[in-house]
């Protein structure tokens, strides 16, 4: 309730990774409840009516689209690291280090005991994460918690940290790559060396997604990096990652495979144009592309809308600000194979079946193929059957399952990483 005694709320909408959207009008006469959000063309509105169960049935109306859903309490969530930190047996502490003028700022977890410890660097993926690697679109997921509480409560040490322009690290990420980002974590692996707590020769790295990349690069230049845990992390370029990434997302969401083939397709010559820099005939095909989907839309959607012309420019000078980033440059280029190759180190590579953005079957086998060029002896490759691209325990591995599934890892997944560690250090 305002100063002026009307009601105020926000709304998530985990799906689409929007959290704190402002409500207005906001209305409850019992029993109806109504709600706006947004303005103008996006303005949405919601109509509904408390049961004498708790629920709410209502309307939702945007764009011209009208659906109908119902409402639930949430549970209470699940206590908070803060609440449960008292009762943990180990120690965190608030640490930083410094690559050049860039500050990064994590937690690190630290057993009982004097040590020396072995310990583990854990890098996030691709976007800025924090620490935890929370993720907006999956409400309470903090994977690199999980991690950290897993490992430490073993004698691991562990650091996390966030990532360049997040929470307490400084540095602007939109002007970086994976190479930039590959300093930052080698950073916090010399950081450790000069611990008195840690093991200097027992310091290893895990990384998720494009963390695999990260700490190839690392490990390709430095032999002290003692091991490897490749989460879901790529082996072949970023070119080839994309396409097969269309393809099996479009089979997750339902799609044909006449169908995904087609959207791997299109894709792959939207690619050729980015790797030859043709910006003019790219962003051609892409408002072509972009008034095609909009003339799809109902009439009453283009209505709302407005301006189709203007509304189409504006989507494709997003998408190609994109394309031509340094980080997506980098990205499309790069092939963490040859760095694999360098790697001699023992490795532990950890896939998910249902995962529909680094394909399992590619990527094990290219993991596995550039390890054997570097001659490396201690390659461990273990693909969960049903696990998505954040380790949760999926059905179709769409994007959009995420937010409908458990926000934690599978105890499987954390079960592997902790034997192949206990195998592995001392």
């Amino acid at each position: 309730v305002d100063e002026a005694g009307g009601l105020t709320a926000t709304i998530d909408v985990p799906q689409q990774g929007a959290t704190g959207i402002s409500l207005h009008d906001v209305r409850y006469e019992h029993p109806a409840v109504y709600f706006e959000m947004l303005e103008g063309a996006r303005k949405a509105t919601y109509d509904g009516q408390l049961n004498p169960d708790g629920t709410i049935n209502g309307t939702f109306s945007q764009s011209g689209v009208t659906g109908s859903f119902t409402l639930h309490r949430a549970e209470a969530p699940p206590p908070t690291a803060e609440a449960v930190e008292a009762d943990v047996p180990y120690r965190e502490e608030e640490v930083s280090f410094a690559n050049g003028d860039i500050t990064l700022a994590g937690t690190l977890t630290l057993p009982e005991g004097d040590g020396p410890f072995p310990a583990v660097i854990l890098i996030s993926g691709s976007g800025q994460q924090n620490r935890d690697e929370a993720l907006s679109i999956v409400p309470g997921y903090k994977p690199f918690q999980e991690i950290a509480d897993t490992l430490t409560r073993q004698g691991i040490a562990v650091l996390r940290y966030d990532d360049r322009g997040i929470g307490g690290s400084s540095g602007d990420p939109s002007q970086a790559s994976s190479a930039d980002f590959a300093d930052d974590a080698e950073a916090a692996f010399t950081y450790l060396q000069g611990r008195p707590e840690i093991d200097g020769g027992q310091i290893g790295m895990l990384g998720h997604s494009e963390g695999g990349i990260i700490e190839a690069i690392v490990a390709a230049r430095n032999p002290d990096v003692a091991f490897l845990i490749s989460m879901a992390g790529t082996a072949v370029s970023g070119y080839d990652t994309i396409i097969k990434q269309v393809e099996q997302l479009k089979l997750a969401s339902g799609a044909t495979a006449e169908q995904a083939a087609a959207a791997a397709d299109q894709q792959r010559s939207l690619m050729d144009l980015v790797v030859a820099q043709d910006w003019t005939t790219l962003e051609s095909v892409m408002n072509q592309m972009a008034q095609a989907q909009i003339n799809a839309l109902p009439d009453d959607q283009k209505a709302a809308i407005g301006d189709l012309d203007a509304y189409a420019k504006q989507q494709v000078a997003v998408q190609l600000a994109q394309l031509q980033s340094p980080w997506y440059q980098f990205f499309l280029s790069h092939d963490p194979g040859e760095d694999f190759a360098k790697v001699t180190v023992p490795v532990l590579g950890v896939y998910g079946g249902k995962d529909a953005q680094v394909d399992a079957d590619v990527n094990t086998a290219a993991l596995q193929a550039a390890l054997e060029k570097a001659g490396n002896q201690d390659v461990t490759i273990i693909v969960i059957p049903t696990a998505n691209h954040l380790f949760q325990d999926a059905t179709t591995g769409s994007v959009q399952e995420y937010a409908q599934l458990e926000p934690h890892l599978m105890p499987e997944f954390l079960t592997t990483i902790s034997d192949w560690l206990a195998a592995h250090v001392h």
